[in-house]
């Protein structure tokens, strides 16, 4: 029994959910996504709530049902509040800086990594070494900043690198003589 699946699907002033031809729409303030629905899945949409329920107890059924109220809780909370990653540059001479609609960072190697800004995800810069990657779909949002920490992940030794904002490094002790 799913227990995330049972649960319904609270929906904010604003934002309304809409299910045709297998879809999933959800407009709000903040723009409009849209899902294709996993077979055996149906939607009961009421005014302020959204319940999801599933055909049969059959293991495809079962693991679909958490998976699209999952993603259909998401999609609720991205068009009304949005998401955000926030990543920590730190290396002496490790940078980045916005231009125009694409992201450049200096991060120790002969030449700057430049980013172009994923469709529906915005990235900031903030005092050269604070980066916050936005958007209202999280799986954009996130993967952005997963290939972002990728082109220099956080080194064991000195802590050098690129992380996730409060992130823990376990720093490793190095040669001793």
């Amino acid at each position: 029994m799913s227990r995330i699946g049972n649960k319904p699907v609270a929906v904010p002033n604003g934002v309304t959910v809409s299910v045709g031809d297998n879809l999933l729409v959800v407009k709000g303030p903040k723009g409009q996504l849209q899902q294709k629905i996993a077979q055996g899945i149906t939607f009961d949409i009421q005014s302020d709530v959204v319940a999801v329920n599933r055909a049969n107890d059959s293991k495809p059924f079962r693991a679909n049902h958490g998976l699209m109220r999952a993603l259909l809780n998401n999609m609720v909370i991205g068009v009304s509040k949005g998401f955000e990653r926030k990543l920590e540059i730190n290396g002496v001479g490790y940078k980045a800086a916005v231009q125009g609609n694409k992201a450049v960072f200096n991060l120790g190697f002969s030449h700057p990594i430049e980013v172009p800004f994923p469709e529906g995800v915005t990235i900031a810069v903030d005092k050269n070494t604070f980066v916050t990657v936005s958007g209202i779909d999280k799986e954009k949002v996130g993967q952005c900043a997963a290939e972002i920490r990728g082109f220099r992940p956080p080194d064991s030794y000195k802590g050098k690198g690129v992380r996730y904002e409060g992130e823990y490094v376990p720093l490793k002790a190095g040669k001793s003589a």
